[in-house]
Order: C-alpha cells, then structure tokens, then sequence
C-alpha cells in the first residue's frame, strides 16, 4: 500500500522560514521524481517545484525561486522543501506527490501518488 505523508507546516510571519519532509512508503522511492504543489483557497493547484529521481535536476516555479529549495534523501524515502522568506501570498495547502514529470511546467496531472496535504500559513 502506497502512503506519502506530509509534515512540517504551521503559522508563520512574513520573513520566516519553514521546512516541509514528505515520506513515501510502498513505492520505490528512489526510482520516482517529486514534486511539491500548493492550493490556496479559491485558486488552482499550482506546481511549487520537483526533483529529479536522483536528484540531479530541480525546478522551481518563477514564484518561489530563489527562496524555496527543493531535495531529497533517498536513504530515508524523504522530500524536503526548505522555504525561506516566506510571504503572505506562499499561504496554501502543500501537497507532496510522486511519479510524475519533473520539468519547468510542472504539471499535476502526470503524479500518481500524493499525500494529504500540510498546512502553511504566513501572517503579514
């Protein structure tokens, strides 16, 4: 049975930091890509960054680059997403899903798995 699990999210002030992990069980981890997606209220899923199976290429959405910095540990069946200057506008559901395409259009629609979701919550 396939789980990915998200944790890591919370309330935070504009400036702050936060540090989402992801595991996966029941797939071969290390043989899949990954990618992080958010959802805020009212909007579309859209695509925050993904990682190559080996960790060899990152992506990151215009949004975020520059401030959230995507990796992995294979050894662990673990994502990160490491989020610094946080902005208000970054409030959203993350999403950790698995399986899919990693490139700059990062689409939702190519991931098999995907976990329930973790909270992030930035205050002005």
């Amino acid at each position: 049975q396939v789980q990915v699990v998200e944790s890591g999210g919370g309330l935070v002030q504009a400036g702050g930091s936060l540090r989402l992990s992801c595991t996966a069980s029941g797939l071969r981890f290390d043989a899949l890509n990954m990618g992080w997606f958010r959802q805020a209220p009212g909007k579309e899923r859209e695509g925050v960054s993904c990682i190559t199976w080996s960790g060899g290429s990152t992506y990151y959405a215009d949004s975020v680059k520059g401030r959230f910095t995507i990796s992995r540990d294979n050894a662990k069946n673990t994502l990160y997403l490491q989020m610094n200057s946080l902005k208000p506008e970054d409030t959203a559901m993350y999403y950790c899903a698995a399986g899919g395409v990693c490139a700059q259009r990062l689409s939702d629609a190519t991931y098999s798995y995907w976990g329930q979701g973790t909270q992030v919550t930035v205050s002005a």
